[in-house]
């Protein structure tokens, strides 16, 4: 079950998202520190992937939660996840995700949704839907990297700034 607040964001790509205001911005959250204090290693992998952009970090997070919360058996967690493509397309629309959004957005969506499966929530499929935030980013970089607005979309021109002024 996706929850639904009735209220939509709609990104210039067309893409329409459940609003997230007043939920919190995990996306901003010190994930390395957070993952280091608490041993969590999908935090700091999450992290790892914001200001390093190593897209490995983000399928490390992935195949660690996998592991976890299916015994590491890969086939019945992507059979569970095609469930939340289905209901999102209910709620959205079919391939609504493939018009593309802001990577930050699947980051912050997916660490709450990683946070309230660590809390034990069970309004809804929380597991689910955090695997389904980590593939929407991995997809939306491979095919939309413009849409790349964390830290690790900025290092081009940060080590361009540092040439600059060195």
């Amino acid at each position: 079950m996706i929850l639904d607040s009735g209220t939509r964001k709609e990104f210039e790509t067309g893409a329409v998202r459940d609003i997230t205001e007043g939920k919190g911005r995990c996306d901003l959250l010190p994930l390395d520190v957070i993952g280091e204090t608490f041993q969590e290693p999908v935090l700091s992998a999450v992290e790892d992937f914001i200001r390093d952009g190593t897209t490995k970090s983000l399928e490390y997070a992935i195949k660690l939660f996998i592991s976890t919360r299916w015994n590491g058996d890969v086939w019945t967690a992507i059979l569970e996840l095609s469930i939340h493509y289905e209901e999102g397309a209910k709620k959205y629309a079919e391939r609504n995700w493939e018009n593309g959004m802001p990577i930050h957005c699947f980051i912050d969506s997916g660490v709450r949704h990683y946070l309230k499966v660590l809390r034990g929530d069970t309004d809804e499929t929380h597991d689910r839907a955090f695997l389904w935030n980590m593939f929407g980013a991995l997809w939306t970089l491979k095919h939309f990297p413009e849409l790349n607005d964390l830290p690790c979309g900025n290092l081009s021109s940060r080590e361009n700034d540092k040439e600059e002024e060195g």
